[in-house]
C-alpha cells in the first residue's frame, strides 16, 4: 500500500510543482504595476505611441496566458545596427535578438509553440496592402501579460529589439487568448504522467500484490 501511494504521490508532486511555475496566479496587473511599467518604458526611451499601445494592453489584462502570433518577412538588405557588425544579414541580426529572447522567455515559463517557414504566399488577403508574401511564422506562449511586461520592460530587451526590427522587411504580431488549446503543456504533462504511472501500477505493483496474496 505504501509503495503504491508513493508511486502516485511522486508524479502528483511533480505536476503540482510544474503547474505552480508554469501558471501566473497573480491575477490581472494592478494599477501600481502598470504605473511602474510605464515609468520603466519611459526610462528605457520607448516612444509615447508604443507606450500608449502597451498601456492599453496592460489595462485590459484578465490574468491569463496568451499566445503571440508573429508573421515575419526578412529584409534582404538590412541596415547596419549599433552593436552588430557592419553588413550582417537578416538571419544574423535575428539570431542576436533571439540570443536575448530565448533565455528571457524560458526562465519565465514562456516558449515557442510553433515555428516554421512559409511554403506559399498568403491565400486570403483582404483590407491589407503588401500582405501576400511572408517568409516564416512563429507562435510564442506567454505565461501572462505580467510576464510579458517583465520581458519587454527589461533594458536588455530595448537593446536587443533593434536587431529584430532591422532584420525584417515587414512583420505583424498580435496576442491571442486561447479558448481551445490542446497543446497546453499542463494538459500534455498530466496525460503523460497519468499514463506512465498507471502503466507502472499495472506492470510493477500488480505482480507484487499477487505474490502478497499467495
Amino acid at each position: 500500500m505504501q509503495t503504491r501511494l508513493t508511486l502516485w504521490l511522486v508524479p502528483a508532486i511533480l505536476y503540482l510543482a510544474f503547474t505552480l511555475w508554469y501558471t501566473d496566479f497573480g491575477g490581472p496587473l494592478s494599477d501600481a504595476e502598470i504605473a511602474q511599467h510605464i515609468d520603466a518604458m519611459r526610462s528605457n526611451g520607448m516612444s509615447e505611441q508604443r507606450i500608449a499601445t502597451i498601456t492599453r494592453f496592460m489595462r485590459e489584462d484578465r490574468g491569463r496566458q496568451f499566445l503571440m502570433l508573429n508573421a515575419l518577412d526578412l529584409n534582404p538588405k538590412p541596415p547596419d545596427v549599433p552593436g552588430a557588425a557592419p553588413g550582417e544579414n537578416a538571419e544574423q541580426l535575428m539570431a542576436r535578438y533571439m540570443a536575448h529572447m530565448f533565455p528571457a522567455l524560458l526562465r519565465r515559463a514562456c516558449h515557442p509553440v510553433l515555428t516554421g517557414d512559409a511554403v506559399f504566399p498568403a491565400m486570403d488577403v483582404s483590407g491589407i496592402d503588401n500582405a501576400e508574401q511572408w517568409q516564416s511564422a512563429a507562435v510564442i506562449r506567454y505565461r501572462s501579460r505580467r510576464t510579458f511586461m517583465a520581458i519587454v520592460g527589461d533594458p536588455a530587451f530595448m537593446e536587443a529589439h533593434p536587431f529584430k526590427m532591422a532584420s525584417l522587411a515587414k512583420t505583424i504580431a498580435f496576442p491571442v487568448e486561447t479558448q481551445f488549446y490542446l497543446g497546453d503543456p499542463r494538459l500534455l504533462l498530466a496525460l503523460l504522467l497519468l499514463a506512465v504511472t498507471a502503466l507502472l501500477d499495472a506492470l510493477w505493483l500488480k505482480p507484487v500484490r499477487g505474490r502478497e496474496g499467495d
